[in-house]
């Protein structure tokens, strides 16, 4: 089913049950949350193909809907907010509104099925455990689910020294076995 999301270009990639916090400065991207927040909807995240956060020129038709968990204005005027990816989506058609946002017809892309980690792979989850005891304070609250491949491969891309751009692609991938696949050697190295 096609729905019509704000869009959010960034430079990242947000995963589904990933956690994103974000500083807002452009009064576009505070009225959206503001929108969104009133609506109890989500926005869409997007990884920049071209430009930047304030000039985006074209950006990837892979993403993930974002849900805003928290919000806070600082003495200076900027909005924090904290979000949770949740489904990734197909962006087939955007368009720009009069003050800049970006609002986008996507489709919402199938979850994949549960899997169990399973031989080999059962390493990678290991591999997370251990390193979740040194991230950051905003993990510590986090559900994990160190027994399921889509949720430890999800976390892995988000959390690996690697570009953005192979995050990018581990999004896209729609199966959780060939996702860990390519993390595996990642983790070893």
């Amino acid at each position: 089913m096609a729905k019509e999301i704000p869009l959010f270009p960034l430079q990242t990639v947000l995963f589904p049950g990933g956690l994103l916090p974000l500083r807002i400065f452009e009064a576009r991207y505070i009225d959206m949350i503001s929108r969104c927040f009133k609506q109890e909807s989500t926005f869409g995240v997007c990884f920049i193909r071209a430009g930047t956060e304030t000039t985006t020129e074209s950006f990837y038709e892979i993403g993930t809907t974002a849900k805003i968990n928290d919000w806070d204005m600082d003495n200076d005027g900027l909005l924090n907010i904290s979000c949770t990816g949740e489904d990734r989506f197909q962006l087939s058609r955007q368009k720009t509104e009069k003050d800049g946002l970006k609002v986008g017809q996507v489709e919402l892309l199938k979850p994949e099925q549960k899997l169990q980690l399973e031989g080999e792979n059962e390493k990678l989850a290991q591999f997370l455990q251990n390193a979740f005891v040194q991230l950051p304070e905003h993990y510590k609250d986090q559900q994990t689910m160190f027994n399921d491949a889509t949720w430890v491969g999800y976390r892995l891309a988000e959390l690996l020294p690697i570009s953005m751009i192979q995050k990018q692609y581990l999004l896209e991938i729609n199966d959780a076995r060939q996702r860990l696949d390519i993390l595996y050697p990642l983790m070893e190295s």
